[in-house]
């Protein structure tokens, strides 16, 4: 589940800070790196391929590299809402209509808890909190995003706010279901996308073998490779095409995020 995966692995190289045994963390999302960096565990590297993804996905100080992101989404069920009813913003996960039908990941965990980091850092703390114990008293809460997605293919769940590499193993493997870019609207925050980061970790005992995999890592054939795969991860790489099974950051509206300000958030959302 969400709990054993990146938080996880980031409460462990805390508690390794005095003996680390961690060279490079791979975090398939961003707040957790920003925690460690934060905490001062992170060293300072420039690999070569940086200078190829938007300053929006690296750390100015060289602290971390985003890239492959992913998507906040919503997954409906095709066979239970209609195209014209389908839910078009986060907020419908506190609408009456859809008690009980729809869900989310517990906010504690993973990228459904870096979200809650960047809703509390966008709207005041009052809106935040409101806004999630809405969602607890109207929508079911779930284990993981995984496990969202698939309650929604099965048709336990109308809809329910998941990641896109969850929502489109679903979709791909023909089940009943779509996936909507949620707060398009004017007005509205627009589809959260949250990238990979890598980060070595300071006095970490084999540094020169993370530095070689982090240039590796942040290739284009790596980012390619990560499009094509299952979990059809997004490009950030401008050199590398994304496909169209999913959209990006340029093709519809995205929320824009400071993530520093998303990571000081952290503790106040938990």
């Amino acid at each position: 589940t969400e709990s054993t995966k990146t938080v996880g692995l980031a409460n462990a190289i805390l508690a390794e800070r005095e003996r680390p045994r961690c060279d490079l963390f791979w975090n398939n999302e961003i707040l957790n790196t920003l925690r460690l960096e934060q905490a001062g565990l992170l060293k300072s590297f420039r690999p070569a391929n940086a200078r190829l993804y938007p300053a929006s996905a690296q750390s100015p100080d060289g602290l971390w590299h985003g890239f492959a992101a992913r998507a906040r989404v919503l997954l409906v069920n095709t066979n239970q809402v209609p195209e014209t009813r389908r839910p078009k913003s986060i907020k419908s996960l506190t609408d009456p209509q859809w008690y009980e039908r729809c869900g989310i990941a517990k906010p504690l965990f993973g990228t459904t808890a870096t979200h809650a980091a960047c809703l509390f850092a966008t709207w005041n703390d009052d809106e935040a909190q409101e806004f999630f114990r809405s969602v607890k008293r109207n929508a079911r809460i779930m284990a993981g995003n995984k496990q969202v997605a698939r309650a929604v293919s099965s048709g336990a769940l109308a809809f329910g706010l998941t990641d896109t590499d969850d929502a489109i193993i679903e979709v791909e493997a023909g089940h009943p279901v779509a996936i909507v870019y949620p707060d398009q609207r004017d007005g509205e925050l627009g589809t959260l996308f949250i990238p990979n980061t890598l980060a070595l970790i300071a006095g970490a005992p084999r540094t020169a073998a993370a530095e070689k995999l982090v240039n590796y890592l942040l290739s284009a054939e790596v980012e390619k490779t990560l499009a094509n795969s299952a979990s059809a991860q997004i490009p950030l790489n401008p050199q590398v095409p994304a496909t169209d099974r999913v959209e990006t950051p340029q093709s519809v509206r995205a929320m824009q995020i400071d993530w520093d300000a998303a990571a000081d958030k952290w503790d106040t959302a938990r």
